[in-house]
């Protein structure tokens, strides 16, 4: 009986591999510990404060999904163009860090259903407001786009404004100092953090323009196979969404500026 059940599970296994992968759920409980991988770049996401604690929406959302399972929460700061390699290879147990869902990544690992959409949206010199109303005035190579490097802002980029001079830079931050300096015309990014940026340095010296030109859902992500975990995760959301919950993280992170003084 022993050996047709091995033989069993091996068959399954090799019928369907993400049985052989599933289990996330069990590590997590028995460790007593869940991992969360994120790059705290990302207002109002993910981000570090003053005293060097990393805080946003994501983490609150994180914090209450540890507070759901019983487990303490760790946080693994990770470098984006390496974050889905590190959750592969199990550095953490899933990814929370503003990731867009496509088609590339979705290769690579099982999304959860997403909790927020977004688009890109884009901050111009005001002195070019006239100019650029919307995407489509950038398309000229005259004009110097930036973005940050690896991101969805920069393949709509190079998608929808072909002919603009585009440069990339490793952080959001860079590519808006960028802009503010002078010494680039238009920055692309997602919506919630070109508003924030447009709160904190734009003032005076940017516009935005605030209308997004693509459409981005943003979710969580495990590993390939991982099913029972990506169920939790639905049912997670959903609960989250319907007691409460998302709607007070959400306030505090996307109506409020507060928050924004712990960065001062």
């Amino acid at each position: 009986m022993k050996r047709l059940t091995t033989a069993f599970a091996l068959i399954l296994a090799l019928v369907l591999p993400g049985a052989a992968l599933a289990g996330s759920l069990d590590e997590i409980l028995e460790r007593g510990k869940l991992r969360v991988g994120l790059e705290p770049a990302y207002m109002p996401f993910e981000l570090t404060n003053q005293k060097g604690e990393i805080i946003g929406f994501d983490v609150d959302m994180a914090k209450r999904m540890a507070k759901a399972m019983g487990v303490e929460l760790e946080l693994v700061s990770t470098a984006w163009d390496g974050i889905i390699p590190a959750l592969l290879t199990k550095k953490f147990d899933i990814i929370m860090s503003g990731m867009t869902v496509t088609q590339e990544r979705n290769l690579k690992v099982n999304f959860a259903d997403p909790y927020i959409v977004v688009g890109q949206t884009i901050l111009v010199r005001k002195d070019l407001a006239g100019q650029i109303k919307s995407y489509k005035d950038l398309n000229d190579a005259k004009y110097k786009v930036v973005s940050k490097l690896g991101t969805t802002g920069e393949q709509a980029v190079k998608r929808m404004i072909p002919k603009a001079t585009y440069i990339s830079f490793e952080t959001e931050q860079e590519g808006v100092m960028e802009l503010v300096n002078g010494k680039a015309d238009a920055f692309v990014y997602d919506l919630p953090y070109c508003a924030t940026a447009m709160a904190q340095r734009g003032e005076g010296k940017l516009v935005f323009l605030d209308q997004p030109f693509t459409y981005e859902p943003l979710a969580w992500a495990v590993r390939k196979g991982d099913y029972d975990f990506i169920n939790w995760l639905n049912n997670f959301l959903n609960q989250s969404k319907n007691d409460g919950t998302y709607d007070k993280i959400y306030e505090k992170w996307f109506k409020d500026t507060a928050w924004l003084k712990e960065l001062q």
